[in-house]
């Protein structure tokens, strides 16, 4: 079974009514449990649930000092190449979208890398358009390399690929692996994916299947929020964790939570989810599972990331930019996917978390722990 049948269990109509007929019994039996199960998960994330934000976030704190200590680990995205052969309505890199496209070559690459080093990085996230063509297994093979003198840890975030493409991937250096549904409604994910091979809804459901077949030390997964009610989008993301670390046991798991941002071509937001209803849902991730890694990025502002950095967050980026050549060159925005939103310095942002107490880390894991 891949998640693309085990989904099948879980009718979306059913599933959102669910969730807000939950009440405050509900919410404070959930409260109450030490080991929490999807209707608990419901319960935390319905409206019921918004007068106990302020208990929820104190469990949530809790539970995070507890199993990450006072950590944040920092990573930055390097964007290799804005190039996509994908019509997708919310994304700046959209193929339908009339903008300058660009690929870094090899000496590119290293000038990012070299850039990023000196702000003090040693976790880098590749984040690509999804274009085989200009950006495949080839380009990767070339890029890898170049990337992994500089960096003990690699995330990638490009197209979903097949899983002996991920074993190879794997062996170049590639530590972990995020790709976002963005929605797990079929209806509204066809409406939002014109044209490429993303529209294929089951193929990028089941990618992390076939990671979890090739061995990733960690995947990431999430929904972008705003395509659709992000409540019932939010519930599919914890039963997608939870179905994956009981088959691939041995893989570690972040959770993303996106909201749509300003950006070439954009669209109008269906589910607008305020600062107080991310709380909610980042509190209620975290009682739901404590093991699980939650990440924050610069889309947020200024503000929301320094309060709720203490409530359950494990893992910042700082510094971003959202085009190739963004650090080394900087480049032009007209090649950006979105805009960001907090735009300190990695500097200024590692100041402020040793000011709330709390140590930065600045790579995840080293392959020299696992002799390879």
């Amino acid at each position: 079974m891949t998640f693309s049948e085990k989904i099948k269990e879980y009718q979306w109509d059913d599933i959102r009514m669910s969730i807000y007929a939950k009440t405050a019994s509900d919410v404070e039996r959930a409260l109450s449990k030490p080991r929490l199960d999807l209707e608990d998960f419901k319960a935390l994330i319905s409206p019921a649930a918004e007068p106990y934000l302020e208990q929820m976030a104190q469990k949530s704190q809790q539970l995070t000092l507890q199993r990450f200590g006072k950590t944040q680990q920092f990573y930055i995205p390097l964007y290799l190449s804005n190039m996509c052969s994908n019509i997708c309505t919310y994304c700046g890199f959209s193929m339908h979208n009339a903008l300058r496209r660009k690929t870094l070559d090899m000496q590119e690459i290293e000038n990012e890398c070299l850039a990023i080093k000196k702000m003090g990085f040693d976790h880098i996230l590749i984040v690509t358009g999804e274009s085989e063509r200009k950006v495949g297994m080839d380009y990767f093979k070339q890029a890898l390399p170049v990337i992994k003198k500089h960096f003990a840890n690699i995330t990638i975030e490009v197209q979903p690929l097949d899983q002996d493409e991920y074993s190879e991937l794997i062996e170049y250096g590639v530590n972990a692996v995020l790709v976002y549904q963005e929605t797990y409604n079929p209806v509204t994910y066809a409406e939002h994916h014109l044209k490429g091979k993303k529209s294929d809804f089951i193929y990028r459901l089941d990618t992390h299947d076939r990671l979890g077949e090739a061995g990733i030390h960690k995947m990431g997964l999430g929904s972008l929020i705003g395509l659709e009610e992000w409540r019932t989008d939010c519930f599919y993301v914890a039963a997608h964790l939870t179905y994956l670390e009981k088959k691939y046991w041995q893989s570690r798991y972040t959770i993303s939570f996106p909201r749509l941002r300003p950006c070439e071509g954009g669209m109008e937001i269906k589910s607008v989810m305020d600062d107080k209803e991310l709380v909610q849902l980042i509190c209620a991730y975290r009682l739901f599972n404590p093991e699980v890694e939650l990440s924050l990025s610069t889309r947020e502002s200024e503000h929301f990331r320094n309060h709720v950095l203490p409530l359950g967050i494990t893992s910042l980026s700082a510094g971003s930019s959202t085009q190739p050549g963004g650090y080394a060159e900087q480049a032009d925005k007209a090649l950006e996917q979105f805009e960001i939103s907090d735009e300190r310095s990695p500097a200024a942002m590692a100041e402020l978390v040793k000011a709330q107490g709390y140590e930065v880390v600045w790579k995840d894991w080293d392959h020299s722990l696992t002799g390879k």
